[in-house]
């Protein structure tokens, strides 16, 4: 199972980009001196070495200039866009990829539950089955079939199916048990009892001409 990652970007990473930020919001302009080192922990309430650290990622990207005993002056506003650019892309590229692994956490869960689900059903519809064998199968009658008119004697249904039919419904009436002598008529339903292969039996010698196709 893919877990979700908590993707956050250093705090020193943070800093440097929020005074990249305040260069390209030009509440800081090229030549201006900003906070020492110590101001900048102080003001983001972080250890000295974070801030250098800060402070560091800035110098090597020449957005400002450290000098011992002079501070830190704004260098390059060009190169202050150029990061915070880069910086809210790789932070675009994190939140997609955060969206993507929770997007398949819950598939998979989505997954599980329905492999879950199908398995129960399968499971309570074989039960059902087993202590309900005199559950009703069903069929329709058209003019496909070669017994059309033929009584339920002439054609030896149970000797050909060994299915047992049980009712047939003919125009909204429910016609139960129908005697040796009840003939198949179009658009009848005929409901019929038998074990797991009774619907193949029974179709095969029905239409029997849809099976040599």
């Amino acid at each position: 199972m893919i877990k979700n990652s908590k993707l956050t970007s250093p705090r020193y990473q943070q800093i440097a980009t929020d005074i990249a930020a305040k260069i390209v919001d030009k509440k800081y302009k090229v030549g201006d001196k900003i906070y020492t080192r110590s101001s900048i922990a102080s003001q983001y309430g972080v250890s000295a070495e974070t801030a250098r650290r800060a402070i560091s990622i800035l110098v090597d990207l020449d957005i400002v200039e450290s000098t011992k005993g002079s501070g830190v002056v704004i260098k390059s506003y060009e190169k202050a866009v150029q990061f915070v650019h880069q910086y809210n892309d790789i932070q675009t590229i994190h939140d997609l990829k955060k969206d993507i692994m929770g997007s398949v956490n819950r598939q998979l869960k989505e997954i599980d539950y329905f492999n879950e689900s199908v398995t129960k059903l399968i499971d309570k519809m074989d039960r059902y089955r087993s202590s309900n064998p005199f559950v009703p199968y069903e069929i329709e009658i058209t003019a496909d079939t070669p017994l059309l008119n033929k009584t339920i004697s002439e054609m030896n249904f149970w000797h050909n199916t060994s299915a047992t039919i049980v009712a047939i419904k003919r125009n909204n009436e429910l016609l139960r048990s129908p005697g040796p002598y009840t003939a198949f008529l179009p658009e009848d339903i005929v409901y019929y009892v038998g074990d797991e292969k009774s619907t193949e039996r029974v179709y095969n010698f029905i239409y029997p001409n849809s099976v040599e196709e």
